[in-house]
């Protein structure tokens, strides 16, 4: 028997944050996002540091030397919400910028606000 997918939601500008990205990396982040309702983590997903275990991950994906991420949550058990996607510009480590952090924490206080309002929605149709 199939379980029934999760909805993949989306905060704020990270849609037409990602459909900016070049081909290849919108490619690459399409193929994490179509798994991650699945239950499954792609290859290129790995948690998110200084967001305590694996609720928050990042999806990083690459075009012609240029690095790209893309920042989700599955901390709530009825959806996936993605909260940003970015272009790594950072020349300087691995380290995801503070003012990346910043806007990623702002979105999941966000994330959380609009799923709770959802949540409210979805169960008066019920």
């Amino acid at each position: 028997m199939d379980e029934e997918l999760k909805p993949v939601r989306w905060v704020a500008s990270a849609r037409k944050d990602l459909k900016a990205f070049p081909e290849e990396a919108r490619k690459q982040v399409g193929v994490a996002l179509f798994r991650a309702p699945q239950g499954k983590k792609h290859e290129r997903t790995k948690p998110l540091q200084g967001f305590g275990g694996a609720g928050v991950l990042e999806v990083v994906a690459s075009d012609d030397g240029d690095a790209f991420r893309a920042v989700y949550t599955v901390r709530f058990t009825e959806a996936v919400y993605v909260l940003h996607c970015f272009q790594k510009k950072s020349k300087s480590g691995i380290a995801t910028p503070k003012t990346e952090i910043e806007l990623i924490n702002s979105r999941l206080r966000l994330a959380e606000q609009e799923h709770g309002k959802w949540l409210r929605e979805r169960n008066k149709k019920l």
